[in-house]
């Protein structure tokens, strides 16, 4: 009797100690899901948040406001960049004669240093550039060749030099006059020369000033210039 009531005391404390033991792992299991819940949750929520704050960040940085401004701003800032690369070629063709305004004036006639002062200006809508001197036959024709350029010049003549609309060149054809043989006129035509160095369509400049007719037995020319070349 006593060794069954031993066996049954014994077989129901293993009993009580399975059950204590499933009952702490359906415990500890259900812990986890509980904690894997909450982390879960705090992920989503975390995400959501991020999220949240990405979106928050996007709308701040890209809104349809901000954008425009921001597009705003490149432009604004491009166009002071143009505006201060008044000396670059970029956007700007060559100049063409029909869209400039060619004009010479006598300068020192019969005097040392007499010139013709050749301004251009660009009268087109658009920037465009010159470059080197221009292609000058003095006198009424245009046949003989252009005269050459100037040996005592300042260097820089393969520049392109950009004219905003409304934007100046200058140039001089320097006149040299011994007093017998020489040549005498009152218009000369002028042609611009490209990048290649090939000269455009010749157009006829008439002089302007107090003595418009000039003599020469020699000449030559400067390059184009933002500044005057020989400004008393």
């Amino acid at each position: 009797m006593r060794t069954s009531r031993i066996r049954t005391a014994t077989l129901a404390a293993v009993t009580a100690a399975l059950a204590l033991g499933l009952t702490a792992c359906g415990g500890a299991d259900a812990d986890s899901k509980a904690a894997g819940g909450d982390n879960a949750a705090g992920s989503a929520q975390s995400q959501s948040a991020s999220n949240g704050g990405g979106k928050g960040g996007a709308e701040q940085a890209n809104p349809g406001g901000d954008t425009k401004e921001g597009a705003r701003s490149t432009t604004a800032s491009g166009g002071t960049g143009g505006a201060a690369g008044k000396g670059t070629t970029a956007g700007a063709q060559q100049c063409r004669g029909d869209e400039m305004l060619l004009t010479a004036v006598h300068q020192l006639a019969g005097q040392q240093g007499d010139h013709l002062l050749v301004t251009a200006s660009n009268k087109g809508t658009k920037p465009c550039w010159v470059t080197s001197y221009p292609a000058v036959k003095l006198g009424d024709g245009v046949d003989g060749a252009a005269l050459p350029h100037s040996k005592k010049d300042n260097a820089g003549g393969g520049q392109h030099i950009t004219l905003q609309p409304g934007g100046t060149a200058y140039s001089a054809v320097n006149l040299f006059d011994y007093g017998s043989k020489n040549h005498t006129a009152q218009s000369f035509a002028l042609a611009l020369r490209g990048a290649d160095g090939h000269n455009g369509p010749s157009y006829s400049v008439a002089i302007k000033g107090e003595k418009p007719q000039f003599s020469w037995n020699e000449a030559d020319v400067l390059n184009w210039s933002t500044k005057k070349p020989y400004d008393f």
